[in-house]
This record gives C-alpha cells, structure tokens and sequence, in this order.
C-alpha cells in the first residue's frame, strides 16, 4: 500500500506563488503516476497536473504556463507543484494521487485560497 501526504497550501495574494509537496510513502516501488487534482466550493474535482515514472509531464490548459509539476531530485517518491501568477478561481482543496499496481491512494488534501 502506498500512502500519500499533501503540504504547502495557504492563503495568498493574486498573483503570488505557492508550492505544494506530495509525499509518498509504503509500497514506493510501484508508482506509476503521480496526480494533482483539485476541487473547487461546488464544482467537481479536475486533474491539474501529472507527472509519471519516467519524468513526463502535463499540465490542463487553465493553468499552462503558470503551474509546474516536477520530481525531487533526490527524493524521487516527492512531487511538487509549483504554483505561480495565481488567480482566484484557482482556489480549491489540492489533492495529490499515486497511482499503481496496488491501485490508487489519495492524500487528505491542502486548501489553497488566492484573496485579496
């Protein structure tokens, strides 16, 4: 089994920047992908990001350009998503998901919200 941890969620300015973390732990070996979704007050939870185990990575088109998601160098069972130029309709509960043989696993999430 693989468990997961989100950290890095906040309150921020438009137009800042946040980075979130994803932590995986348990069964590591066996991760195929790793995914940030998020979900919004009223509105279905939507893919973000995705990172898989060979490094490739996409992003949705509501925030190409401005997000990132990446791999820790030397952590290689952590992932980032670097949130940068936010925008208060990016305000959302950030759930990360690994993705597996074992299935998938959720994290609890992080509360991003971007306010003035």
């Amino acid at each position: 089994q693989v468990q997961v941890v989100e950290s890095g969620g906040g309150l921020v300015q438009p137009g800042g920047s946040l980075r979130l973390s994803c932590a995986a732990s348990g069964n590591i070996f066996n991760i195929d992908t790793m995914t940030w979704y998020r979900q919004a007050p009223g509105k279905q939870r939507e893919l973000v990001a995705v990172i898989t185990s060979g490094g490739t990575t996409k992003v949705i088109d509501s925030v190409k350009g401005r997000f990132t998601i990446s791999r820790d160098s030397a952590k290689r069972t952590t992932v980032y998503l670097q949130m940068n130029s936010l925008k208060p309709e990016d305000t959302a509960v950030y759930y990360c998901r690994a993705e597996g043989p074992f299935g998938r696993s959720w994290g609890q999430g992080t509360q991003v919200t971007v306010s003035s």
